[in-house]
């Protein structure tokens, strides 16, 4: 049976007429997930709340424009918390009224390098990184998250935490169990067991109906039932304080000339550095999930996500990424084209507007909640599982990554993540002239393009790869050829696995050979594979 043609969504003003009620519900969902993330994400973040909903907004209604994907959300995400707390904390040096501007202008900064990065098309360099690193990065930051959340849950005063590290905060947990304030800890319980247990309704009009929204609604009735505006509760400061949204210019460059100037730009890196991967994977991600089979232009949606961070960065905001599950939420909630974004954004404006009374009432409780719960996916026990399942070496990498991370900072953990791939590499041994070149033969017939790869085929050396692959047009049939290659690690694989998805579903032909010559490291498909004829090889 012949396949159909999908028949995409108009875009632009024509999209808007074609789809905009669609798209109008749909950023109205995402808006309501949105509201409490951002506010959550922003106070974990040393930032006033109500600036993690101006970073939303931005991210809606000016990014939407500019963007190279047409169903990605741009907002504040839990993956930066970790480095947004840490540059107020280290900029201000204790001052986070202070610290909190400073942060401010190495977001507009950061932006800048991204809208470069954009233009200079740089966004597959993303592909230099380790799986098993960026997954073992992510798994430290929902540790980290969880790691100051879990006392905020349970009523302890935020001046105990402040200035602790992840490990010290971790070690407090049985002690905070023991103090907690059990109005406030009931808060914190009922909202995870709602979170946590939303995927278990089986009520299909109840499924619709977000959690985070229900986690808001059942806090505030909460907060008033146990009076916790009652000024004995002033020193734990249970209640949300949402900060002024006002449009000011409050982002100062100070750091840039005093002695400041490491730190800040410590922090400049480790922003673009996370927050741009963060932001390809997710388009990535989404690329996969989008009905219409539609293909981002990375390179520009990374433009556009540094044009949000200079509009934030200026107004206030924290730094935005395109974000996985709000993007994702989208593509549920029946989401067509880049007005969702837009929508999302207004209806965010709105409830800003409306709505900052009733965000007073919200328990710091309830947000801590949504933090461990979306700490808890970063880190889920899954992941580890799956680290194992695909080999011991990989296992290594991913733990080396979080212990590195958690004990450190995620410069340094991902550092170290990349440098032990390298030396398991070099001790399969792979030449060190491999590691980040290999030789490829392309070849053109009337039948195929044929890639012949020899040496090895790694993390480090797969550009060289995709700028060969990047050669083959559209709906070719391509073959790859492995059987030369001593080593054939699981992010080549990986890789290669999505690049034959996305090239078959353009009606080309993509297979791999040679591999059948190669010994898995593991019963992973996409295991690490070492060359059976390795010294054959090399005698040749």
């Amino acid at each position: 049976m012949e396949q159909q043609p999908i028949i995409r969504p108009k875009t632009g003003w024509a999209g808007f007429k074609e789809n905009w009620s669609k798209d109008l519900l749909s950023g109205f969902l995402v808006s309501l997930i949105a509201l409490p993330l951002s506010l959550g994400i922003a106070g974990a973040s040393n930032f006033p709340p109500i600036m993690g909903v101006m970073t939303a907004i931005v991210g809606g209604i000016i990014v939407a424009f500019f963007a190279g994907s047409e169903l990605t959300i741009k907002g504040p995400a839990a993956g930066l918390i970790v480095i947004v707390a840490g540059a107020v904390e280290e900029l201000g040096k204790g001052d986070n009224d202070l610290g909190w501007k400073l942060a401010l202008g190495v977001v507009v900064v950061a932006g800048a390098i991204q809208v470069l990065f954009g233009v200079l098309k740089v966004a597959k360099l993303a592909d230099f990184f380790p799986l098993s690193a960026v997954h073992g990065m992510l798994a430290a930051i929902g540790i980290i998250i969880m790691s100051k959340q879990i006392h905020l849950a349970v009523g302890i005063s935020p001046a105990e935490l402040k200035g602790k590290e992840p490990l010290e905060l971790i070690t407090m947990v049985p002690h905070s169990l023991f103090h907690m304030e059990y109005h406030v800890a009931i808060i914190g319980l009922v909202s995870l067991i709602i979170l946590f247990g939303w995927q278990f309704i089986k009520i299909k009009a109840l499924k619709s109906i977000p959690p985070a929204l229900l986690v808001l609604i059942a806090g505030v009735l909460m907060g008033l039932y146990f009076h916790l505006n009652d000024p004995n509760y002033a020193n734990l400061k249970p209640l949300v304080n949402p900060g002024d949204f006002k449009l000011a210019f409050n982002a100062s460059f100070a750091g840039l000339s005093s002695d400041l100037l490491p730190i800040f730009l410590k922090y400049v890196l480790m922003f673009t550095l996370v927050g741009s991967l963060e932001s390809l994977l997710t388009g990535k991600a989404i690329d996969l999930l989008d009905p219409y089979q539609r293909k981002a232009n990375l390179s520009k949606d990374l433009t556009a996500v540094g044009i949000g961070n200079i509009f934030a960065g200026f107004l206030g905001g924290l730094p935005m990424i395109s974000e996985v599950a709000r993007s994702s939420a989208n593509i549920s909630n029946g989401g067509r084209t880049r007005w969702a974004n837009f929508f999302q954004g207004i209806s965010l404006l709105v409830f800003v507007v409306l709505l900052t009374p009733l965000i007073k009432m919200v328990p710091v409780a309830s947000l801590s909640a949504m933090l461990i719960f979306v700490g808890f996916r970063l880190a889920a026990p899954k992941e580890f599982v799956h680290a194992y399942h695909i080999g011991l070496e990989q296992l290594s990498i991913f733990l080396v990554t979080v212990i590195a991370t958690i004990c450190t900072d995620l410069l340094i953990g991902i550092g170290a993540g990349i440098l032990l791939k390298l030396i398991i590499q070099l001790a399969s041994g792979v030449p060190f002239k491999y590691i980040f070149r290999q030789p490829i033969a392309m070849s053109i017939s009337e039948e195929e393009y044929l890639l012949e790869v020899s040496g090895a085929a790694t993390f480090s050396n797969l550009l060289n790869i995709k700028k060969h692959l990047d050669k083959v047009p559209s709906g070719a049939n391509v073959r790859i050829d492995l059987e030369k290659s001593r080593y054939v690690d699981h992010t080549v694989l990986e890789n290669l696995h999505n690049y034959k998805r996305e090239h078959e579903l353009n009606g080309g032909n993509f297979k791999v050979t040679g591999i059948e010559r190669h010994k898995p490291l593991s019963d992973h498909p996409l295991a690490a594979r070492k060359n059976k004829n390795d010294d054959l090889i090399q005698r040749n």
